[in-house]
């Protein structure tokens, strides 16, 4: 593991861009290499470079050193994002609009964050509240309800789910099972990022 960590670090680069299997991967968290963790690179432009950030050879320059070092680059713009804190919550989504922008750059950073862990959210929905939680891409149903409880995965039964983006579009719960977009799944059910779900245990 070191002859192949080694090299990469005297060409000055990072220790995660080296391919390690598995077994490697778990030996080489015991050095606690800097350069081993997961790093996002924030490119801190201003307002009017928001809309054409492509064109920007500034930001083109942070990408590619992220790229090389298997790292992550979200751009955002601090000013904005400051401004967008002293406004109130339902007209922050105008604002952004009139600059041409779709999302903030905390909502990116967040994102990138995400991606950049292996994590994703899934939604539980009820009359008092709906909440995300989160869990890593690729846990299956049982451990997806072991977040919320320990008793949901140790009597998990079934998972009753719909993605977000179907369920806004019909309407309903009820609009969505007709359409036979919501649906049953077992305990091997991979989750995936949106799902709102409903669980069904017995302990």
């Amino acid at each position: 593991m070191l002859d192949k960590i080694q090299p990469a670090l005297e060409q000055g680069r990072s220790a995660r861009t080296v391919s390690l299997t598995d077994d490697e991967s778990a030996i080489a968290r015991n050095f606690f290499l800097l350069t081993t963790k997961p790093t996002i690179y924030a490119a801190n432009v201003d307002e009017a470079t928001l809309a054409n950030i492509d064109d920007n050879a500034h930001v083109k320059a942070v990408r590619e050193i992220a790229s090389k070092e298997a790292a992550e680059c979200v751009v955002i713009c601090a000013q904005l994002e400051a401004d967008l804190v002293a406004l109130p919550p339902d007209e922050r989504l105008d604002y952004l609009k009139s600059l041409d922008v779709s999302t903030s750059g905390v909502d990116q950073l967040i994102k990138g964050a995400y991606h950049l862990l292996g994590l994703m959210s899934f939604l539980t929905a009820g009359e008092k509240e709906v909440r995300a939680w989160t869990i890593h891409a690729g846990d299956t149903a049982p451990v997806a309800a072991g977040v919320i409880h320990t008793d949901f995965q140790r009597g998990f039964i079934k998972a009753e789910t719909v993605a977000f983006d179907d369920l806004v579009a019909c309407g309903s719960v009820a609009a969505a099972r007709d359409k036979g977009l919501y649906r049953m799944e077992g305990k091997e059910y991979v989750v995936q990022d949106g799902d709102v779900l409903l669980f069904r245990f017995n302990v």
